[in-house]
Protein backbone atom coordinates (compact mmCIF):
# COMPACT_ATOMS: atom_id res chain seq x y z
CA UNK A 1 0.00 0.00 0.00
CA UNK A 2 1.47 3.83 -1.33
CA UNK A 3 1.92 6.05 1.62
CA UNK A 4 -0.68 8.78 1.79
CA UNK A 5 1.36 11.47 4.22
CA UNK A 6 0.85 14.72 2.65
CA UNK A 7 -2.34 14.10 1.22
CA UNK A 8 -4.64 13.70 4.46
CA UNK A 9 -5.98 16.12 7.58
CA UNK A 10 -3.61 16.43 10.02
CA UNK A 11 -4.67 15.70 13.19
CA UNK A 12 -4.35 18.55 14.72
CA UNK A 13 -6.69 20.22 12.58
CA UNK A 14 -9.24 18.29 12.85
CA UNK A 15 -8.80 18.46 16.80
CA UNK A 16 -8.50 22.05 16.61
CA UNK A 17 -12.01 22.44 14.44
CA UNK A 18 -13.58 21.05 17.61
CA UNK A 19 -12.14 23.14 19.82
CA UNK A 20 -12.68 26.65 17.97
CA UNK A 21 -16.72 25.24 17.09
CA UNK A 22 -19.31 23.88 19.20
CA UNK A 23 -18.38 21.03 21.23
CA UNK A 24 -19.27 17.72 20.03
CA UNK A 25 -19.67 14.96 22.64
CA UNK A 26 -18.11 11.81 22.30
CA UNK A 27 -20.27 8.54 20.90
CA UNK A 28 -21.71 6.43 22.85
CA UNK A 29 -20.80 2.68 21.90
CA UNK A 30 -22.87 0.03 21.28
CA UNK A 31 -21.46 -3.15 20.26
CA UNK A 32 -22.27 -7.21 20.10
CA UNK A 33 -20.83 -9.96 18.50
CA UNK A 34 -21.46 -13.85 17.03
CA UNK A 35 -19.56 -16.54 15.89
CA UNK A 36 -19.94 -19.94 14.57
CA UNK A 37 -16.96 -22.17 15.13
CA UNK A 38 -15.58 -25.18 12.63
CA UNK A 39 -12.14 -25.36 14.41
CA UNK A 40 -12.15 -23.20 17.47
CA UNK A 41 -9.37 -20.98 16.06
CA UNK A 42 -11.36 -17.71 15.90
CA UNK A 43 -10.66 -14.84 18.90
CA UNK A 44 -12.17 -11.63 19.96
CA UNK A 45 -10.79 -9.05 22.31
CA UNK A 46 -14.03 -6.32 23.56
CA UNK A 47 -13.19 -3.78 26.03
CA UNK A 48 -14.81 -0.74 26.09
CA UNK A 49 -13.73 1.41 28.01
CA UNK A 50 -9.47 1.23 28.46
CA UNK A 51 -8.15 3.89 29.72
CA UNK A 52 -5.44 6.31 28.40
CA UNK A 53 -4.25 7.90 31.93
CA UNK A 54 -4.76 5.02 34.88
CA UNK A 55 -7.21 6.24 37.12
CA UNK A 56 -8.20 8.58 34.81
CA UNK A 57 -11.90 7.73 33.59
CA UNK A 58 -11.95 10.85 31.28
CA UNK A 59 -9.77 9.36 29.39
CA UNK A 60 -11.53 6.75 28.04
CA UNK A 61 -11.03 4.74 24.74
CA UNK A 62 -12.78 1.52 23.10
CA UNK A 63 -10.63 -1.77 21.83
CA UNK A 64 -12.34 -4.27 19.41
CA UNK A 65 -10.02 -6.85 17.80
CA UNK A 66 -10.21 -10.32 15.79
CA UNK A 67 -7.56 -12.68 15.74
CA UNK A 68 -8.22 -15.26 13.17
CA UNK A 69 -6.34 -18.15 13.64
CA UNK A 70 -4.56 -20.95 11.42
CA UNK A 71 -2.57 -24.29 12.59
CA UNK A 72 -3.67 -24.21 15.80
CA UNK A 73 -5.06 -21.66 18.08
CA UNK A 74 -1.41 -20.57 19.70
CA UNK A 75 -0.97 -17.25 17.84
CA UNK A 76 -4.33 -16.00 18.00
CA UNK A 77 -4.66 -16.56 22.10
CA UNK A 78 -0.98 -15.24 22.54
CA UNK A 79 -1.87 -11.69 20.55
CA UNK A 80 -5.26 -11.44 22.53
CA UNK A 81 -3.49 -11.41 25.46
CA UNK A 82 -0.38 -9.33 24.59
CA UNK A 83 -1.51 -6.85 21.79
CA UNK A 84 -2.88 -4.09 23.90
CA UNK A 85 -0.34 -3.95 26.08
CA UNK A 86 2.54 -3.84 23.88
CA UNK A 87 0.59 -1.42 21.71
CA UNK A 88 0.44 0.83 24.58
CA UNK A 89 3.39 0.63 25.92
CA UNK A 90 5.37 1.86 22.96
CA UNK A 91 3.48 5.28 23.40
CA UNK A 92 4.99 7.79 25.06
CA UNK A 93 3.77 8.67 28.69
CA UNK A 94 2.43 12.25 29.31
CA UNK A 95 0.90 12.67 25.99
CA UNK A 96 -2.24 15.07 25.68
CA UNK A 97 -5.40 13.38 23.49
CA UNK A 98 -4.55 14.49 20.31
CA UNK A 99 -0.68 13.70 20.80
CA UNK A 100 -1.68 10.22 21.98
CA UNK A 101 -3.64 9.64 18.98
CA UNK A 102 -1.20 10.87 16.66
CA UNK A 103 1.21 8.11 18.46
CA UNK A 104 -0.66 5.70 17.54
CA UNK A 105 -0.43 4.56 14.04
CA UNK A 106 3.65 3.94 15.46
CA UNK A 107 2.55 2.54 18.17
CA UNK A 108 0.51 -0.09 16.65
CA UNK A 109 3.43 -1.06 14.12
CA UNK A 110 5.66 -1.56 17.26
CA UNK A 111 2.92 -3.38 19.37
CA UNK A 112 2.33 -5.64 15.99
CA UNK A 113 6.22 -6.40 15.77
CA UNK A 114 6.91 -7.05 19.42
CA UNK A 115 4.17 -9.46 19.69
CA UNK A 116 5.36 -11.58 16.80
CA UNK A 117 8.80 -11.33 17.62
CA UNK A 118 8.56 -12.47 21.59
CA UNK A 119 5.84 -15.38 19.91
CA UNK A 120 8.87 -16.70 18.34
CA UNK A 121 9.60 -18.61 21.19
CA UNK A 122 6.45 -20.30 21.49
CA UNK A 123 5.84 -22.49 18.47
CA UNK A 124 6.99 -22.34 15.16
CA UNK A 125 3.81 -23.14 12.87
CA UNK A 126 1.06 -21.39 14.92
CA UNK A 127 0.10 -17.92 12.75
CA UNK A 128 -3.06 -15.71 13.32
CA UNK A 129 -4.75 -12.49 10.97
CA UNK A 130 -5.48 -9.25 13.35
CA UNK A 131 -7.74 -6.74 12.52
CA UNK A 132 -7.01 -4.31 15.90
CA UNK A 133 -9.56 -1.35 16.24
CA UNK A 134 -8.80 1.88 18.41
CA UNK A 135 -11.94 4.26 18.83
CA UNK A 136 -11.17 7.48 21.10
CA UNK A 137 -13.89 10.11 20.60
CA UNK A 138 -14.97 10.24 16.58
CA UNK A 139 -11.26 8.88 15.72
CA UNK A 140 -11.43 5.24 14.55
CA UNK A 141 -7.93 3.89 14.03
CA UNK A 142 -7.57 0.38 12.15
CA UNK A 143 -4.19 -1.85 12.33
CA UNK A 144 -4.81 -5.10 10.15
CA UNK A 145 -2.45 -7.87 8.95
CA UNK A 146 -3.99 -10.55 6.90
CA UNK A 147 -7.63 -11.21 5.29
CA UNK A 148 -9.87 -10.31 8.00
CA UNK A 149 -11.41 -7.09 6.86
CA UNK A 150 -13.22 -4.27 8.55
CA UNK A 151 -15.65 -1.55 6.86
CA UNK A 152 -17.76 1.13 7.61
CA UNK A 153 -21.06 2.16 7.36
CA UNK A 154 -22.15 5.93 7.52
CA UNK A 155 -25.36 7.04 9.12
CA UNK A 156 -26.00 8.08 5.83
CA UNK A 157 -25.37 4.60 4.22
CA UNK A 158 -22.09 5.02 2.57
CA UNK A 159 -19.38 2.15 3.18
CA UNK A 160 -15.71 2.53 4.06
CA UNK A 161 -12.95 0.59 3.61
CA UNK A 162 -10.66 0.80 6.67
CA UNK A 163 -8.27 -2.51 6.35
CA UNK A 164 -6.06 -4.06 3.89
CA UNK A 165 -6.69 -7.39 2.26
CA UNK A 166 -3.30 -9.60 2.36
CA UNK A 167 -4.14 -12.21 0.49
CA UNK A 168 -1.56 -13.23 -2.09
CA UNK A 169 -4.14 -13.63 -5.17
CA UNK A 170 -5.38 -9.91 -5.02
CA UNK A 171 -2.06 -8.05 -3.64
CA UNK A 172 0.75 -8.27 -6.79
CA UNK A 173 2.67 -5.47 -4.29
CA UNK A 174 3.28 -8.11 -1.47
CA UNK A 175 3.91 -11.41 -4.19
CA UNK A 176 7.08 -8.82 -5.45
CA UNK A 177 7.84 -7.98 -2.13
CA UNK A 178 8.31 -11.33 -0.59
CA UNK A 179 10.17 -12.75 -3.81
CA UNK A 180 12.43 -9.58 -3.79
CA UNK A 181 12.85 -11.34 0.00
CA UNK A 182 13.92 -14.46 -0.98
CA UNK A 183 10.38 -16.17 -0.61
CA UNK A 184 8.50 -18.27 -3.36
CA UNK A 185 5.26 -18.19 -4.55
CA UNK A 186 3.27 -20.48 -6.44
CA UNK A 187 0.10 -22.25 -6.51
CA UNK A 188 -0.24 -25.91 -5.21
CA UNK A 189 1.66 -28.55 -7.57
CA UNK A 190 -0.66 -31.41 -8.27
CA UNK A 191 0.30 -34.89 -10.03
CA UNK A 192 1.49 -34.12 -13.58
CA UNK A 193 2.62 -30.61 -12.91
CA UNK A 194 -1.12 -28.93 -12.68
CA UNK A 195 -1.22 -25.43 -10.03
CA UNK A 196 -4.36 -25.67 -8.41
CA UNK A 197 -5.28 -23.18 -6.05
CA UNK A 198 -4.70 -20.19 -4.67
CA UNK A 199 -1.58 -18.71 -4.54
CA UNK A 200 0.67 -19.47 -1.72
CA UNK A 201 4.06 -18.58 0.11
CA UNK A 202 6.69 -21.84 -0.17
CA UNK A 203 7.77 -23.77 2.35
CA UNK A 204 4.62 -23.74 4.16
CA UNK A 205 2.03 -22.67 1.86
CA UNK A 206 0.25 -19.95 3.67
CA UNK A 207 -2.14 -17.86 0.96
CA UNK A 208 -1.34 -14.59 3.48
CA UNK A 209 1.55 -12.12 3.09
CA UNK A 210 1.25 -10.41 6.19
CA UNK A 211 0.20 -12.06 10.00
CA UNK A 212 1.51 -12.80 13.57
CA UNK A 213 3.12 -15.79 14.33
CA UNK A 214 3.82 -18.35 11.15
CA UNK A 215 7.80 -18.90 11.50
CA UNK A 216 7.64 -21.81 9.44
CA UNK A 217 6.70 -20.06 6.09
CA UNK A 218 9.61 -18.08 6.46
CA UNK A 219 10.32 -13.99 8.04
CA UNK A 220 9.02 -12.29 4.98
CA UNK A 221 5.65 -13.00 6.15
CA UNK A 222 5.88 -9.78 8.33
CA UNK A 223 3.84 -8.41 11.18
CA UNK A 224 3.76 -4.60 9.95
CA UNK A 225 0.38 -3.62 9.69
CA UNK A 226 -1.58 -1.90 7.16
CA UNK A 227 -3.03 1.35 9.59
CA UNK A 228 -5.58 3.81 8.73
CA UNK A 229 -6.88 6.75 10.85
CA UNK A 230 -9.97 8.24 10.63
CA UNK A 231 -12.38 10.72 11.79
CA UNK A 232 -15.89 9.97 11.07
CA UNK A 233 -19.12 12.37 11.18
CA UNK A 234 -20.93 13.48 14.30
CA UNK A 235 -24.15 11.60 12.70
CA UNK A 236 -22.03 8.59 13.26
CA UNK A 237 -21.75 4.83 11.86
CA UNK A 238 -21.67 1.29 12.18
CA UNK A 239 -17.98 -0.81 11.98
CA UNK A 240 -17.84 -4.08 10.99
CA UNK A 241 -15.54 -6.30 11.86
CA UNK A 242 -15.42 -9.80 10.36
CA UNK A 243 -13.41 -13.09 9.28
CA UNK A 244 -12.61 -14.07 6.06
CA UNK A 245 -15.63 -16.66 7.17
CA UNK A 246 -17.82 -13.89 6.41
CA UNK A 247 -15.73 -12.21 3.28
CA UNK A 248 -15.44 -15.14 1.35
CA UNK A 249 -19.35 -15.48 1.02
CA UNK A 250 -20.18 -12.30 1.23
CA UNK A 251 -19.84 -8.71 0.01
CA UNK A 252 -19.55 -5.74 1.97
CA UNK A 253 -23.12 -4.19 0.54
CA UNK A 254 -24.39 -7.57 1.25
CA UNK A 255 -23.36 -7.57 4.95
CA UNK A 256 -24.72 -3.89 5.37
CA UNK A 257 -27.62 -4.75 4.16
CA UNK A 258 -28.75 -7.42 5.66
CA UNK A 259 -28.46 -6.05 9.05
CA UNK A 260 -29.32 -2.43 8.63
CA UNK A 261 -31.70 -1.28 11.33
CA UNK A 262 -30.85 -4.29 13.66
CA UNK A 263 -29.20 -3.49 16.81
CA UNK A 264 -25.47 -4.17 17.38
CA UNK A 265 -25.85 -7.62 18.66
CA UNK A 266 -28.68 -8.72 16.32
CA UNK A 267 -26.85 -7.27 13.27
CA UNK A 268 -23.47 -9.76 13.98
CA UNK A 269 -25.80 -12.74 14.27
CA UNK A 270 -27.17 -12.19 11.13
CA UNK A 271 -23.98 -11.40 9.43
CA UNK A 272 -22.89 -14.58 10.80
CA UNK A 273 -26.18 -16.23 9.66
CA UNK A 274 -26.15 -15.08 6.60
CA UNK A 275 -22.64 -16.31 5.57
CA UNK A 276 -23.33 -19.90 6.83
CA UNK A 277 -26.45 -19.92 4.77
CA UNK A 278 -24.45 -18.58 1.30
CA UNK A 279 -21.69 -20.83 1.46
CA UNK A 280 -22.06 -23.73 4.65
CA UNK A 281 -19.66 -23.52 7.82
CA UNK A 282 -16.40 -24.35 6.26
CA UNK A 283 -14.05 -22.06 8.20
CA UNK A 284 -14.64 -20.50 11.39
CA UNK A 285 -17.20 -17.30 10.86
CA UNK A 286 -16.88 -14.51 13.58
CA UNK A 287 -18.27 -11.13 13.19
CA UNK A 288 -17.77 -7.87 15.84
CA UNK A 289 -20.44 -5.10 15.19
CA UNK A 290 -19.76 -1.77 16.66
CA UNK A 291 -22.39 1.33 16.61
CA UNK A 292 -21.15 4.93 16.88
CA UNK A 293 -24.22 6.58 18.32
CA UNK A 294 -24.75 10.48 18.54
CA UNK A 295 -25.31 10.87 22.11
CA UNK A 296 -28.49 9.74 23.71
CA UNK A 297 -29.64 7.94 20.66
CA UNK A 298 -29.38 3.96 21.26
CA UNK A 299 -30.67 2.69 18.09
CA UNK A 300 -29.22 2.97 14.49
CA UNK A 301 -30.30 4.83 12.05
CA UNK A 302 -32.02 3.28 8.43
CA UNK A 303 -29.90 5.44 5.91
CA UNK A 304 -32.53 7.20 3.47
CA UNK A 305 -32.71 4.94 0.50
CA UNK A 306 -30.18 5.81 -2.46
CA UNK A 307 -30.75 7.68 -5.48
CA UNK A 308 -31.16 5.70 -8.60
CA UNK A 309 -27.41 5.08 -9.71
CA UNK A 310 -24.99 6.32 -7.01
CA UNK A 311 -23.45 3.34 -5.39
CA UNK A 312 -23.11 3.10 -2.13
CA UNK A 313 -19.16 2.15 -1.60
CA UNK A 314 -16.41 4.65 -0.97
CA UNK A 315 -12.76 3.69 -1.88
CA UNK A 316 -12.08 8.17 -1.55
CA UNK A 317 -11.83 9.79 1.81
CA UNK A 318 -12.54 13.36 2.41
CA UNK A 319 -8.98 15.09 2.59
CA UNK A 320 -7.15 18.19 1.65
CA UNK A 321 -9.41 21.05 -0.39
CA UNK A 322 -6.58 21.28 -2.81
CA UNK A 323 -7.15 17.36 -3.64
CA UNK A 324 -8.73 17.84 -7.03
CA UNK A 325 -9.51 14.42 -7.51
CA UNK A 326 -11.79 13.90 -5.15
CA UNK A 327 -14.26 17.14 -6.06
CA UNK A 328 -16.45 14.64 -8.11
CA UNK A 329 -17.28 12.29 -5.16
CA UNK A 330 -17.39 15.20 -2.34
CA UNK A 331 -19.92 16.57 -4.70
CA UNK A 332 -22.27 13.82 -4.30
CA UNK A 333 -22.21 13.61 -1.02
CA UNK A 334 -24.02 15.31 1.98
CA UNK A 335 -20.98 17.24 4.37
CA UNK A 336 -22.31 15.06 7.11
CA UNK A 337 -21.13 12.20 5.54
CA UNK A 338 -17.81 13.23 4.79
CA UNK A 339 -15.35 10.92 6.38
CA UNK A 340 -12.26 12.54 6.70
CA UNK A 341 -8.94 10.38 6.73
CA UNK A 342 -6.02 11.24 9.18
CA UNK A 343 -3.66 8.82 8.69
CA UNK A 344 -2.87 5.84 6.26
CA UNK A 345 0.35 3.88 5.32
CA UNK A 346 0.39 -0.15 4.26
CA UNK A 347 4.39 -0.51 3.52
CA UNK A 348 6.31 -3.34 5.01
CA UNK A 349 9.43 -1.30 5.29
CA UNK A 350 10.92 -0.24 9.11
CA UNK A 351 12.12 2.97 8.13
CA UNK A 352 9.40 4.11 6.37
CA UNK A 353 7.04 2.93 9.15
CA UNK A 354 8.74 4.30 12.37
CA UNK A 355 10.46 7.78 10.34
CA UNK A 356 11.03 10.63 12.42
CA UNK A 357 8.46 13.42 11.30
CA UNK A 358 5.40 12.35 11.44
CA UNK A 359 3.25 12.99 13.53
CA UNK A 360 5.71 14.21 16.41
CA UNK A 361 9.29 13.79 15.97
CA UNK A 362 10.56 12.59 19.38
CA UNK A 363 8.24 10.45 20.37
CA UNK A 364 10.96 7.96 20.56
CA UNK A 365 13.72 8.11 23.17
CA UNK A 366 17.47 7.71 22.22
CA UNK A 367 18.41 5.14 24.40
CA UNK A 368 14.98 2.89 24.15
CA UNK A 369 14.63 0.60 21.63
CA UNK A 370 11.74 2.14 19.48
CA UNK A 371 9.96 -1.72 18.87
CA UNK A 372 10.33 -3.44 22.60
CA UNK A 373 11.17 -0.66 24.14
CA UNK A 374 14.16 -2.14 26.20
CA UNK A 375 16.68 0.22 27.60
CA UNK A 376 19.90 0.73 25.62
CA UNK A 377 23.12 2.64 26.68
CA UNK A 378 24.54 4.76 24.28
CA UNK A 379 26.02 3.84 21.20
CA UNK A 380 24.00 0.48 21.31
CA UNK A 381 21.34 1.40 18.97
CA UNK A 382 21.26 1.10 15.54
CA UNK A 383 19.26 3.74 13.44
CA UNK A 384 16.29 2.32 11.70
CA UNK A 385 17.99 4.26 8.82
CA UNK A 386 21.55 2.72 8.82
CA UNK A 387 20.85 0.45 5.65
CA UNK A 388 17.77 2.36 3.79
CA UNK A 389 18.64 3.41 0.59
CA UNK A 390 15.49 4.79 -0.70
CA UNK A 391 15.79 8.86 0.32
CA UNK A 392 19.69 8.99 -0.15
CA UNK A 393 20.97 12.44 1.44
CA UNK A 394 17.38 12.73 3.35
CA UNK A 395 17.89 10.48 6.41
CA UNK A 396 20.91 9.77 7.65
CA UNK A 397 22.37 6.35 9.95
CA UNK A 398 22.63 8.63 13.15
CA UNK A 399 19.23 9.69 13.27
CA UNK A 400 16.72 7.80 14.85
CA UNK A 401 14.65 5.62 16.11
CA UNK A 402 16.64 3.48 17.33
CA UNK A 403 16.74 -0.28 17.38
CA UNK A 404 18.09 -2.91 19.49
CA UNK A 405 20.33 -5.53 17.84
CA UNK A 406 17.71 -8.32 18.76
CA UNK A 407 14.99 -6.04 16.34
CA UNK A 408 17.18 -5.13 14.35
CA UNK A 409 18.33 -8.77 13.53
CA UNK A 410 14.38 -8.42 13.40
CA UNK A 411 14.04 -6.11 10.66
CA UNK A 412 16.97 -7.26 8.46
CA UNK A 413 15.21 -10.84 8.53
CA UNK A 414 11.68 -9.44 7.64
CA UNK A 415 13.71 -7.91 4.73
CA UNK A 416 15.43 -10.81 3.27
CA UNK A 417 18.84 -9.42 4.67
CA UNK A 418 19.34 -12.35 7.07
CA UNK A 419 19.38 -15.32 5.17
CA UNK A 420 16.89 -18.26 6.58
CA UNK A 421 17.52 -21.83 8.09
CA UNK A 422 15.04 -22.82 5.88
CA UNK A 423 15.48 -24.16 2.20
CA UNK A 424 13.19 -22.74 -0.35
CA UNK A 425 10.91 -25.85 -1.57
CA UNK A 426 7.83 -26.26 -2.62
CA UNK A 427 5.43 -28.71 -0.48
CA UNK A 428 1.86 -30.65 -1.01
CA UNK A 429 0.46 -29.12 1.62
CA UNK A 430 -1.17 -25.58 2.83
CA UNK A 431 -1.48 -23.55 6.17
CA UNK A 432 -4.42 -21.56 5.12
Amino acid sequence: MAAKAGRSVPLGVLLMKEQTSEKIEDPDILYGQANQSKKGEDFTLLKAECQRVPGDGVTTFSVFALFDGHNGSAAAIYSKENLLNNILNAIPSNLNRDEWLAALPRALVAGFIKTDKDFQTKARSSGTTVTFVIIDGWVVTVASVGDSRCILESAEGSIYCLSADHRLDVNEEEVERITASGGEVGRLNVVGGAEIGPLRVWPGGLCLSRSIGDMDVGEFIVPVPYVKQIKVSSTGGRLIISSDGVWDALTFEMVCNGCRGLSADAAASQIVKDAVHGKGLRDDTTCIVVDMLPPEKLTPTVPPPKKQGMGVFKNMFRRKSSESSLHSDRDCLPESDLVEEIFEEGSASLAQRLEADYPIRNMFKLFVCAVCQVEMKPGEGISVHADDSSEPGKLRPWDGPFLCQSCQEKKEAMEGKKTSTDSISRKSSGSE
